[in-house]
């Protein structure tokens, strides 16, 4: 975070008038936020406090357009690309010479002097937890984008993705939220196995109907052409799995959906099979929150994403690349793997062995396991870390956290790969 302080004394013979000083914005900056002071209060002469000054203020961003005017009913306010005070437009912040409006309404004396602190918030890469699967009313769900987005909010997340059955109409409208993100998307609900279809307001151009494989494929081929990423939903549900016969149609994996069950298991089992045979294939959970009913509840599970951005685009293209894991929950198990500057989702080129970072933060009771095509080790973790030497013949590496009960292990967190490329 970087600051400017500017003192500037307001005299008497501006009041009455509005005018502006300039300050800096330097490259990089996603949000900024401008707080002021000054002597606002004196004693009377009987003893009463009253008004002695009275100093308005707005702001106008680098190419004069007007932002907002707050007068003097707030100290403090805040203009970003994602989020601003109310009564400000919110915006990309472009570097260059910004200013500070000044109205100078009441002076008490020949003048008073006021210091503006300018607080620059850089932009940096953190993980944002969101839910990947929800239905709104305007599928078989209960409450509206606004109802869901405030419930959301309320559970710690930061992102939702609506997805509702076979219906885009709602990724038309959907509504900005400071500091909360919509992903539009599409759950394509058919007979053979249901997939969300992200990032695409409309992935379909006329109608949601393939009753072939061949037609499912072109169905598919035509939603990513129009910016969609495919997902396959729940594939060893019970209800309703995936029968289509191509593990090629999809190019991510819902291996968690709504409470943990035998169905979830089984997707991580296949999703491993489908790894150690060569596939890179992202991982993403969601809770199929419809109207909640318990044990059903929004945000468990979740899937955290490392990003530079909560915009949408930038999300949707970290959890391509695999920049992300999925947890039960905001308090959940907590993991990172890396190597050097590289992370989960990424291929490293591997002569022998390598050594990899693992960073965990564990709810009490849980154990942190690495799963690699030649199989499952524990790991000891040391103040939440460890260094874990591992083959190219592993070919691939993930993080599993998991909760032994009744003789087994419940898995609780899956972090995506960091994948071997096979090197001389």
């Amino acid at each position: 975070m970087k600051r400017i302080e500017i003192r500037h004394r307001v005299e008497k013979q501006r009041e009455g008038t509005y005018y502006a000083i300039p300050f800096s914005v330097p490259e990089g900056i996603v949000k900024l936020t401008v707080s002021y002071r000054y002597d606002k209060i004196t004693q009377g002469l009987t003893g009463h406090r009253k008004t002695a000054n009275i100093i308005d203020l707005g702001l106008q961003d680098t190419a004069g357009r007007f932002l907002g005017w707050s007068g003097s009913a707030k100290e403090s306010v805040s203009v970003g690309e994602y989020s601003s005070e109310k009564g400000y437009f919110s915006e990309p912040i472009q570097p260059g010479q910004w200013q500070i409006l000044i109205g100078a309404y009441k002076i008490n004396g020949l003048y008073t002097d006021v210091v503006y602190t300018i607080e620059l918030e850089e932009r940096q890469s953190r993980f944002y937890f969101g839910d990947l699967h929800v239905h709104s009313e305007a599928s078989d769900g209960k409450y509206s984008a606004w109802q869901l987005a405030q419930k959301a909010m309320d559970a710690g997340l930061d992102f939702i993705a609506l997805a509702d059955h076979n219906n885009y109409s709602e990724n038309f409208h959907l509504p900005r939220i400071s500091d909360f993100t919509f992903i539009p998307a599409v759950e394509w609900t058919h007979y053979k196995g249901h997939m969300n279809l992200f990032g695409a307001r409309a992935p379909f151009d006329n109608g949601f109907i393939a009753n072939t494989a061949e037609e499912m494929r072109q169905l598919l081929s035509r939603a990513k052409e129009l910016g969609a990423y495919v997902s396959v939903n729940h594939p060893k549900c019970s209800v309703c799995p995936y029968l289509w016969q191509d593990d090629t149609a999809f190019d991510w994996m819902e291996i968690w959906n709504g409470p943990m069950r035998p169905a979830n298991r089984k997707a991580l089992a296949w999703w491993t099979e489908l790894l150690s045979g060569g596939r890179k294939i992202p991982i993403v959970a969601g809770s199929d929150y419809h109207k909640g009913n318990f044990p059903v509840q929004l945000g468990h599970p979740l899937t955290a994403v490392y990003s530079n951005s909560p915009a949408a685009e930038a999300l949707l293209e970290a959890l391509a690349k695999g920049h992300s894991y999925i947890t039960s929950g905001v308090k959940g198990a907590k993991l990172h793997l890396s190597y050097g500057e590289q992370m989960m989702g990424d291929t490293i080129s591997v002569t022998r062995s390598a050594e990899l970072l693992v960073r965990a933060r564990l709810p009490k009771g849980q154990l942190l396991q690495m799963v690699t095509a030649r199989g499952v080790r524990t790991l000891d973790l040391q103040n939440g870390r460890a260094t874990v030497t591992v083959s190219k013949k592993e070919k691939f590496a993930y993080l599993k956290a998991v909760l032994p009960i009744g003789g087994g292990n419940l898995f609780t967190a899956v972090s995506n790969p960091i994948y071997f490329a096979d090197t001389p």
